[in-house]
């Protein structure tokens, strides 16, 4: 089974104070359920958790039934940091679980076709991570903003999600990140910290994950200002309402 675990337990630092930026409209339409609905909507996915803030569990509720996003079938706790939010994530999917997405909430952007090409990737090679070219020169910056040189482009890329892996291949990766008390910063990386080769899946820029308000400018762009629900006949997703377990381990 293909599954997917959403991270959607951020604080929206960057969106300005006391606001949730997933729950943010582009046109009629919360960025955090243009997010779900990708996946809802990709027929290879077949079960989605979905990580929150114990704080806002009741408003991601509202909108899993508002959208009949029938796919998410645990909403589970995050952690204190990101790692610790897709740890829980990952250790509340079913047994049965073959492949997994790691997905960011706030990128709504993500197409169909890049979920299926990171599933492939997965599936030949073990991963599949969305990433970007470097298109623009990069400088090395000292604290005083002086230039200290430039940074070969060429084999620079800028890292997104979707991240795709074999479930036994994550799991093992963090579960060694939390047993070491590591910290990184994306699901790569704690596969990396294993020594195991990561395989990108080229993607383009427009999969931009939602941090500012420009960046929620060109998304409105990018996005329908409506989307198409389900028949109200449909089911919706069961809810794991799970407490921190950060900590522990299957």
């Amino acid at each position: 089974m293909i599954a997917a675990v959403i991270v959607a337990g951020g604080r929206s630092s960057r969106m300005g104070k006391g606001v949730d930026k997933l729950f943010l409209k582009l046109g009629e339409v919360p960025i955090i359920a243009h997010t779900l609905m990708k996946f809802q909507n990709c027929p290879a996915v077949k079960h989605i958790n979905l990580v929150v803030r114990a704080d806002a569990r009741g408003s991601f509720q509202t909108v899993i039934r508002d959208y009949r996003i029938s796919k998410v079938r645990q909403v589970v706790i995050g952690g204190s940091e990101r790692q610790h939010s897709v740890w829980n994530g990952l250790q509340a999917l079913p047994k049965s679980t073959d492949f997994v997405l790691i997905h960011d909430g706030a990128r709504p952007c993500v197409s169909e076709a890049l979920i299926n090409q990171t599933i492939q990737s997965a599936r030949e090679f073990g991963s599949g991570i969305a990433a970007c070219k470097i298109a623009d020169t990069i400088k090395e910056v000292d604290d005083e903003g002086r230039i200290l040189s430039t940074v070969p482009r060429d084999r620079l890329w800028a890292v997104q999600t979707p991240q795709a892996f074999r479930y036994d291949l994550i799991m093992r990766a963090y579960r060694s990140v939390i047993e070491r008390g590591a910290r990184v910063t994306d699901d790569a990386s704690a596969v990396e910290l294993l020594g195991e080769p990561v395989h990108i899946v080229e993607s383009l820029p427009t999969n931009l994950k939602v941090t500012t308000p420009a960046d929620l400018s060109i998304a409105s762009v990018l996005l329908p200002s409506k989307i198409a629900v389900a028949p109200a006949t449909v089911p919706t997703g069961t809810f794991f309402f799970g407490r921190n377990i950060e900590k522990n381990f299957r």
